[in-house]
């Protein structure tokens, strides 16, 4: 892919992410326009006035934009470490959720709202992101005792994992009623519901500074294709490279996780979608990964909050849903081409 055509990819990307967006926040029981919805943006940027209602002015800025661009951050955030943490591990099935992180965080958020420790200084998202950091750290030094090669960071990973989810288990079992289970199973599953601005804000900064890391590493990721060997042939200085960009993905999805919850197969199939486009060049694959990502949970939880209106679907099912058998024909028609 030519450098012309990548930009004019990623010009149409942002395009379709913008009226996405737009879009989105109309779709609800109030009735709002794209025409309103363009005007308002103005207004709030100093260019005339708002169209809406005091009312229907809240519904587009308080709760629909928000969760509307949670969603295009955390689709973006999930996308890309999906695509570096496949070529990182050279695992075609590797997603965001393979180092445990997903797991600690739900432990996180469950000692938070089942226990109630921290005794309401300490949020939910912070709880989970905690969580997600400690498992991170558990992963760092399984990996290291035992030798810090790829097959034994995802070995720690699948540890991590599942000493995390029984102690998720264990806390909902032993101390939760059943009314904070189903709270809790609710945000296991994925919900963007709870969208506020500085989610949006906090996510935004941490996706752009892992996305340039990762930019920045482009021919790194490259190199890790042929193998952690071959990498250091090339001059890849390969524990270092490694762990930094270990770190860069797990501390993203930690904070995707953090505000919300377990989405799955955004980061699994994505990228394997995106590679048909761009080929596997990272420096192609990275931006486009991200903006399909955006583009996808944008509509997959515009259709989550909608589908069984005034009943919400959490959007983790949803994904699923679609990512099954998305992920089937990608592998079908990777088996073929092979």
């Amino acid at each position: 892919m030519t450098g012309a055509r990548l930009a004019l990819l990623s010009c149409a990307g942002l395009a379709v992410l913008a009226v996405s967006v737009a879009v989105a926040v109309t779709i609800g029981p109030a009735d709002i326009t794209t025409s309103e919805v363009a005007r308002s943006t103005l207004a709030r940027l100093g260019y005339g006035e708002s169209p809406l209602s005091v009312l229907r002015e809240g519904i587009v800025w308080n709760l629909r934009m928000p969760r509307a661009l949670l969603a295009a951050v955390c689709g973006a955030g999930l996308a890309l470490c999906g695509a570096v943490m496949q070529s990182l591990l050279r695992n075609p099935l590797a997603d965001p959720f393979v180092l445990g992180v997903s797991s600690g965080a739900s432990t996180g958020a469950v000692v938070v709202i089942v226990l109630g420790w921290g005794a309401g200084a300490v949020s939910l998202s912070a709880g989970a992101f905690v969580g997600a950091v400690l498992s991170f750290g558990l992963v760092v030094l399984l990996s290291h005792t035992l030798g810090a090669t790829m097959d034994r960071v995802v070995l720690s990973g699948v540890a991590a994992m599942q000493l995390f989810s029984a102690l998720t288990s264990f806390i909902v079992l032993t101390s939760a009623d059943a009314e904070t289970t189903r709270g809790v199973l609710f945000w296991l599953l994925g919900s963007l519901a709870g969208a506020q601005w500085s989610d949006v804000v906090l996510c935004a900064l941490v996706l752009a500074a892992v996305l340039a890391v990762c930019l920045a590493h482009t021919g790194t990721l490259d190199a890790f294709a042929f193998g952690e060997e071959a990498a250091a042939h090339l001059g890849v200085r390969v524990a270092r490279a490694r762990l930094l960009l270990l770190t860069a993905t797990a501390l993203l999805t930690a904070a995707m996780v953090s505000v919300a919850g377990a989405i799955g197969f955004v980061g699994l199939v994505l990228p394997h979608i995106t590679r048909l486009l761009t080929g596997s060049g990272h420096a192609r694959l990275l931006p486009v990964t991200a903006l399909a990502g955006a583009v996808f949970l944008v509509w997959v939880d515009t259709a989550a909050r909608t589908l069984l209106d005034p009943q919400e679907i959490p959007v983790g099912v949803v994904t699923s849903l679609i990512g099954v058998p998305a992920f089937i024909v990608v592998l079908y028609r990777v088996r073929r081409a092979s």
